[in-house]
């Protein structure tokens, strides 16, 4: 039976307003907590709505680390498509963040293996993440764990999937120009944080939801793995949980 609790919202705007929700509660609680952050359509009404906050609500950044979850290989941290462009513009230049306390993975080091070993060692120095907020992919990855990635994986070199490279091509001028290799964090490091948010909007997202959360907890859905973790939330609107045949709780907002 899956572990993961299911909170159905009534739209994109409650999804967002509930993971922001949940990253503000770390930092008014811990005011230098851990939060892993991901990239992508899904998040980003999430970050404004931190970015709501913070200039209406004092919400505070200015002691919190962040992790992000991946970034493209090949892409500098100043080209439009890479991972950090997208938080610089969607969240880290619009809150009082340190940018020294941000933290994603470098696309252009020579030596990316050791990239990875470095990002894993500044988590752990750290003491781990506190929150991580995920979407989910089409068939089932999470960061880019893509589906048969092992349960025990660490921060890593990826080719994504086809399917994966395809469905991020309408970012880019031209479906060749998206990066054929990522930097990602692993499946055991995004299980080793104390909470997890996954967020999922849009009845694209349905049919993997209720694999992830109904079916069989398995590396074939990397997000079904998520199962396994004692204190994970998917949030969700009407759409992504249209597939779901247990009964759920619905939330109104």
């Amino acid at each position: 039976m899956s572990g993961i609790e299911v909170r159905v919202l009534a739209d994109e705007t409650a999804v967002a307003a509930a993971a922001a929700g949940m990253c503000a509660a770390w930092l008014r609680r811990r005011p230098n907590a851990v939060l892993g952050l991901a990239t992508g359509s899904t998040p980003v009404p999430t970050y404004s709505e931190l970015v709501r906050m913070h200039r209406e609500e004092g919400l505070s950044f200015a002691q919190a680390r962040t992790f992000n979850l991946d970034e493209y290989f090949g892409l500098s941290g100043e080209h439009e498509q890479s991972y950090r462009f997208f938080m610089q513009q969607h969240l880290f230049n619009h809150v009082d963040v340190r940018p020294y306390n941000t933290f994603l993975f470098d696309g252009t080091v020579p030596d990316p293996e050791q990239e990875c070993l470095a990002f894993e060692a500044k988590i752990r120095a750290l003491g781990g993440v506190d929150l991580w907020l995920l979407g989910i992919g089409g068939n089932g990855h999470i960061a880019f764990n893509e589906p048969g990635s092992d349960p025990e994986s660490r921060s890593r070199v990826v080719a994504p999937n086809p399917e994966t490279v395809a469905a991020n091509s309408r970012y880019f001028a031209h479906p060749s120009l998206v990066p054929q290799l990522a930097l990602t964090v692993g499946l055991a490091t995004i299980s080793e944080g104390r909470s997890i948010a996954l967020l999922a909007t849009g009845a694209q997202k349905a049919a993997t939801v209720a694999r992830a959360v109904e079916g069989p907890c398995s590396p074939d859905c990397p997000a079904s793995l998520l199962q396994n973790h004692p204190d994970c939330a998917f949030l969700l609107d009407q759409a992504a949980a249209s597939h779901l045949t247990a009964r759920v709780s619905r939330e109104r907002s």
